[in-house]
């Protein structure tokens, strides 16, 4: 017995590469993620956090006028409200650039 017809040699041959042009396309998006650099800030860019949009930290930045010693809970708050700022940045990108792919395999 062979292959009387069953999936069809041309059809196989275009859907992989339909698969193989997606695959690159993927990887080009991901590449996109990792060069990308977003900055999340809080009040008033007192605090400024900068990542890549794959989430990669890259640095924190405080003027000395956020640092009051008596509330160290403010400045706290204003660290993580930069964080999430720029992890909201992040995920933006992600979804524009992973969307055609089914939401970027799990990656949010």
């Amino acid at each position: 017995m062979g292959y009387g017809g069953g999936f069809g040699g041309g059809n196989m041959q275009q859907i992989m590469k339909q698969a193989q042009a997606m695959q690159r396309k993927l990887q080009e998006a991901q590449e996109q993620i990792a060069e990308t650099e977003v900055t999340g800030s809080a009040a008033g860019g007192m605090v400024e956090f900068k990542m890549m949009a794959d989430k990669t930290p890259v640095s924190i930045s405080i003027k000395p006028e956020a640092v009051d010693p008596e509330d160290v809970e403010m400045l706290e708050d204003m660290i993580l409200a930069a964080i999430n700022d720029a992890n909201e940045q992040a995920d933006k990108i992600q979804k524009d650039l992973m969307g055609p792919f089914g939401g970027g395999m799990g990656m949010f």
